[in-house]
């Protein structure tokens, strides 16, 4: 079967309007590569709706030679479209090639598309080199004690995989004057010091140590009044 023809047909198999029929679609490009399927794969990234098809894409990508595969996913951190942005940092993560790490600029880390923003955090604490990992600490320390839980989750992740290295960072953040910052500052550190700790617990946990900080101390009592002479 000509490539044209193989293309045709899983480009129409990713297009059927069952998700299951597309989530098979996708295993089947993946269990059986083809080099033809890569730019089908990556452009159905960008547009793809159900999250477990997606991650199916991201699999079938990294069972295809990187040297096709990379080149075609970088290119899509350029997009206009952020789901073709953050569905290539995913993809980039999984495949793990350190060479890919300049591809994750700071427009990307801070990206106003909190799902970029999020994945471009998670790839870079996997693919940063180690004399950098600092400089990537101090590129995400302005994010603590932004957004909702979720997104002050994959921070703190992306801060235990980067590791000690963060930890001027983050330790300083947990001296700010806002609550907010100081709280989740707190909460990664735990995270950092046992990542098997849950962020919910961790927080827990931030939150005890910052109400113990701010609670006044007592004077101390008066003793017993001497005796006159």
């Amino acid at each position: 079967m000509a490539d044209g023809d193989i293309t045709a047909g899983l480009r129409a198999a990713l297009e059927r309007e069952d998700a299951s029929l597309r989530l098979r679609a996708a295993m089947d490009a993946g269990t059986r590569p083809n080099a033809a399927f890569v730019a089908v794969l990556v452009d159905r990234c960008a547009v793809e709706p159900d999250f477990f098809v997606r991650d199916m894409l991201t699999w079938a990508l990294t069972r295809h030679d990187p040297a096709l595969v990379v080149p075609a996913v970088v290119r899509e951190l350029g997009s206009p479209f952020p789901q073709a942005r953050s569905q290539g940092l995913h993809t980039l993560s999984k495949i793990g090639d350190p060479d890919t790490w300049p591809a994750i600029t700071p427009a990307l880390l801070h990206d106003e598309e909190t799902a970029v923003a999020r994945a471009a955090w998670r790839a870079a604490a996997g693919l940063v080199p180690d004399d950098r990992r600092a400089d990537l600490a101090a590129e995400l320390g302005p994010h603590l004690g932004q957004g909702d839980i979720e997104t002050r989750r994959s921070l703190s992740r992306a801060f235990v995989v980067i590791g000690e290295d963060a930890g001027a960072v983050v330790d300083a953040a947990a001296e700010s004057d806002d609550e907010v910052v100081r709280v989740h500052a707190l909460a990664t550190r735990a995270l950092m010091d046992d990542p098997d700790a849950g962020f919910e617990g961790a927080v827990d946990h931030a939150r005890r140590v910052n109400a113990q900080r701010n609670t006044p101390v007592a004077p101390d009592a008066p003793g017993p009044k001497a005796p006159d002479a």
